[in-house]
């Protein structure tokens, strides 16, 4: 395809889910910005600016623009003139979630679409949530993350530095 696209997320922290959509996205568009969203009522995991390094770090290998943004991804999309907004669907909880915004931003900006890439099957359990409970109870996320955010994630731990997030896993796993 020849128009440009925009895959945004908190990426906090970026996972192998994310990866794989983003170089698949970065083979279907002459141009795939990774769009790095804040939003000031969520609790991260890390800063703005360690999300940034990390997804920069992560995507180093790929032919992709990474910039942080606040506010609306539709505005964003507007005002980089991306023509497609690219959204990774995992489960059916996803895809309600993802119909619902993407009907929204259709609503706001009908000349922007919305395209969906299934994720690949091996990453089908992973996201963001599940990689920082797991590495906040002591196990292993080696399968689910970057090595780069590997190591961060045991750092970010062994110092106690995480940012606004309790140091404990809340759900058991």
């Amino acid at each position: 395809m020849k128009n440009k696209a925009i895959y945004a997320g908190s990426f906090d922290p970026i996972t192998n889910g994310h990866i794989d959509v983003i170089e698949r996205g970065s083979k279907l568009f002459s141009e795939l910005i990774i769009g790095i969203g804040n939003n000031i009522n969520k609790k991260y995991f890390f800063s703005f600016e360690e999300r940034l390094q990390l997804v920069k770090k992560a995507c180093k290998h790929l032919d992709v623009t990474i910039l942080q943004f606040n506010g609306l991804l539709i505005d964003f999309a507007r005002e980089h003139t991306c023509k497609v907004i690219l959204r990774g669907l995992r489960l059916l909880t996803d895809f309600d979630y993802e119909f619902q915004i993407g009907l929204a931003n259709m609503n706001m900006n009908s000349d922007i679409e919305t395209i969906f890439l299934l994720t690949h099957p091996n990453n089908i359990f992973i996201s963001s949530s599940m990689v920082k409970e797991i590495v906040l109870a002591g196990g292993d996320v080696s399968n689910y993350v970057p090595k780069v955010v590997e190591k961060v994630l045991k750092e970010k731990i062994k110092n106690n530095t995480t940012n606004n997030v309790e140091m404990k896993s809340n759900t058991g796993i």
